[in-house]
This record gives structure tokens, C-alpha cells and sequence, in this order.
């Protein structure tokens, strides 16, 4: 399952001032570290470019979301950038790491889209040898519960090419809920692809998975 945010040109992307907020801002200083049982989410390290370039620029992987980083050095730059983004206010980006172990094995972004993380969009990608072990559901708890009580988001947006099977079936079990067909949105080799928008609500997160907060170290 896999949809990405990131794109080349999203390096060159000025990085404007911090948007002011009434919630907490300690996010900004530095993404917190949260874990479970099974997966641990921190912030991205540069050394995490080789691990997630060997993992994320797979066909498979890669299939269908928008172009990663082609080398180690890109990723090495889209790490810099998040890193910016989050200090800016605007955007997240978790690296995903198996409980006990250190090593980077696919990641989970979260963008602003209204100035205040109200509306929000989120992506992810993650080694297809991870595919189908349950680390994804445990990995997507963790982001949407930051998502939704730190960030303080009411509604999280996600889009999945229509023809992404299992990444529309882990966003459905997820309990989002499929809003439209955005036509010709992604652009994978030359060739426009049809997304399907899906969005889950704060509410409706609170009340299929109650109000526990993941662990935060």
C-alpha cells in the first residue's frame, strides 16, 4: 500500500514563516517519537536516505506514487526539506522503524492544506517486504492519532490511483470513506491516472478507536 506526497520540486519550494496557531507547537521543534507494539515512528536522519532509496524506488513500490527521489543524494534533500516544513509549520514527516530496531523502512507525511492543519493531507510509503504483516495498520494508527489529537486536525485527506487495489482497501479498513473519483490526477510515465479521494473525520476516528493516545517518548 503506498501513496506519497513528495515530488522533486518539492525541494525547491520556498519555506514560508510559521502559521500561527492556539494549539501546541512543540511539534515544531522537533517531531516526537511514537511507538507501539510492533512499529516506532521519529523523525527522518539523513543516514535514513540510502535505507529508504533501497526501498522506495521498487517498482513495486513505486507503481503508483508520485516519483521518489532517484538517488541516495535526493533523498538526502527531501529529508533536509521535511525538516524545514515541519519548522515552518506546514508538514510532517515520520520515518517508520521496527519496534527495538533502528533502521528506516518507509515513511508517513502529513500537509496542512488550510493553515492551521484543520484539513490536511497524508501519504505514505512502505517496503513491499512489509507489505501484508500488519505493520502498515500499526504504522497508520500512530500518524492519524498524531494527526488528529496533536495536530488537531478535523478532516485528513488521502488519494490512491484507482487502480492501487491495496492501497484503497488498507485506507477503507482504516475506516476512511471514499468521497469521489478525481480524474487524470497523477501522472505516472507519461500517462494520467485517475485517483479516488478518501477522507476520514476526527469524529469518526474518535469513535471507532476511542481517545488513547499512542506512546510518545
Amino acid at each position: 500500500m503506498e501513496s506519497m506526497l513528495y515530488h522533486d520540486t518539492l525541494v525547491t519550494t520556498p519555506v514560508v514563516s510559521r502559521v500561527p496557531r492556539a494549539t501546541t507547537t512543540d511539534w515544531r521543534d522537533g517531531v516526537p517519537t511514537l511507538s507501539n507494539r510492533q512499529v516506532t515512528l521519529r523523525e527522518l536522519r539523513l543516514n535514513d536516505a540510502q535505507a529508504l532509496h533501497a526501498l522506495l524506488t521498487t517498482e513495486e513500490v513505486s507503481r503508483f506514487i508520485s516519483p521518489p527521489p532517484s538517488t541516495v543524494a535526493g533523498f538526502e534533500r527531501f529529508i533536509t526539506w521535511t525538516h524545514r516544513q515541519r519548522e515552518a509549520g506546514q508538514y510532517v514527516c515520520f520515518a517508520v522503524t521496527l519496534r527495538g530496531r533502528d533502521t528506516a523502512i518507509g515513511l508517513f507525511q502529513i500537509r496542512d492544506l488550510s493553515g492551521g492543519f484543520e484539513t490536511a493531507e497524508w501519504g505514505f510509503a512502505l517496503g513491499s517486504a512489509f507489505w501484508g504483516t500488519g505493520l502498515f495498520e500499526a504504522s497508520a494508527k500512530l500518524a492519524l492519532s498524531f494527526a488528529f489529537q496533536t495536530l488537531r486536525a478535523r478532516r485528513l485527506e488521502a488519494r490512491a490511483a484507482v487502480a492501487n487495489g491495496r492501497g484503497n482497501g488498507a485506507l477503507r479498513k482504516l475506516g476512511a470513506v471514499l468521497e469521489g473519483r478525481l480524474r487524470r490526477t497523477l501522472c505516472k510515465d507519461g500517462v494520467y491516472l485517475d485517483q479516488h479521494l478518501w477522507a476520514i473525520l476526527r469524529k469518526d476516528w474518535r469513535g471507532v478507536h476511542g481517545h488513547r493516545a499512542p506512546r510518545v517518548y
